[in-house]
């Protein structure tokens, strides 16, 4: 019990600061809790402007790491209903992080994809700085 109340917990964390740096980033950059942050400049080809793309901070370990932590908490809430692998166990609770994963996932190539055509080459730069897209290190 212990251990999921530290996951979600983690992954509440993980979502909520993690989304907090992005919108105070675009809110304000010279804001003193993000100016310190990474950027990484490319051009909008849909504005024909240069755009940022935060590379340090919470973005810089993974592109979408916000859904990293939102999924953790679905996992973790279903987890509290027991194994689903033992005799009395059941899938049936775990039906939301399933779901949830494969919409998140589906998400997160449907935006590369979008990313792909906003930023062109700059996207692909971007990519090799920050190449991991739900867990550092991982995937």
């Amino acid at each position: 019990l212990a251990l999921l109340t530290c996951s979600s917990l983690g992954g509440y964390c993980i979502f909520r600061s993690s989304n907090s740096e992005k919108d105070q980033f675009r809110r304000d950059q010279e804001h003193p809790s993000v100016k310190h942050l990474q950027t990484m400049e490319v051009k909008n080809y849909q504005t024909g402007r240069l755009s940022k793309l935060l590379i340090s901070g919470w973005w810089g370990l993974a592109r979408k790491i916000n859904y990293t932590g939102d999924w953790l908490m679905a996992l973790s809430w279903s987890a509290l209903t027991g194994n689903p692998f033992k005799q009395s166990g059941s899938i049936i609770p775990y039906f939301y992080p399933i779901y949830f994963a494969i919409l998140l996932i589906h998400r997160a190539g449907r935006d590369d994809h979008f990313c792909s055509e906003k930023y062109r080459e700059g996207w692909t730069a971007y990519k090799r700085k920050v190449p991991f897209i739900f867990v550092p290190y991982v995937i």
